[in-house]
């Protein structure tokens, strides 16, 4: 059986990147809510992404959606060590601000201002783009990020010490690889799946 192709109810689709709330339309059809069964709530991990459309249409392959789920919570959530979670977020903004997803931008970027509260800087990269400046360990993270999601062989040794310069250590410094890396293949895979949606006014 083929997946539906649907068509998004009229919205407005935002044409600039914000920290604002979003909401995402789906290209295909996500599974019901209803529908969910016990391994399909598995592999959401978390079972309040069965309200959201997004993962109601990864979760067609549980399996994957949950090593999908557990990689991403890894990287951002684990306080062992490593980046503070601003700087991984910011890593992920700056990918997603790169690649041109506004809706996970939106996200990112106001985790990274939420939890460094350094909102005017990171407005100013979601104005300006990734050559902002911002300064010199911020500007050493998102340079090392924008390279991994350009062409990733083109990051090398000079972003790894441009990194160890502003104070990195080994562990953060995989932080900042794999928050970029990830949200690099995140981005293509939401890009392609639907769009993002201004919601609703009351």
């Amino acid at each position: 059986m083929t997946d539906k192709v649907l068509s998004t109810p009229p919205h407005v689709e935002p044409v600039v990147f914000t920290r604002d709330m979003l909401d995402w339309l789906p290209w295909l059809e996500p599974m019901a809510e209803q529908d969910l069964t016990a391994r399909h709530m598995a592999g959401l991990v978390d079972a309040a992404r069965a309200k959201s459309a997004y993962f109601r249409l990864l979760v067609r392959d549980p399996e994957v959606l949950e090593h999908r789920t557990k990689t991403d919570k890894d990287i951002f959530y684990n306080p062992e060590a490593g980046l503070p979670r601003a700087e991984r977020e910011l890593a992920a903004a700056a990918t997603s601000r790169f690649n041109g997803c506004i809706y996970c931008a939106s996200v990112h970027a106001r985790f990274a201002a939420t939890y460094s509260k350094r909102v005017e800087d990171v407005d100013r990269l979601l104005d300006k783009g990734v050559d902002t400046d911002l300064d010199a360990r911020w500007n050493a993270i998102v340079a090392a990020s924008v390279a991994l999601t350009s062409t990733p062989i083109t990051f090398g040794p000079e972003h790894v010490d441009a990194l160890r310069k502003v104070g990195l250590d080994e562990a953060s410094i995989v932080d900042v690889i794999n928050a970029a890396s990830f949200f690099n293949w995140a981005n293509r895979l939401m890009l392609s799946l639907g769009e993002p949606a201004a919601p609703e006014k009351a």
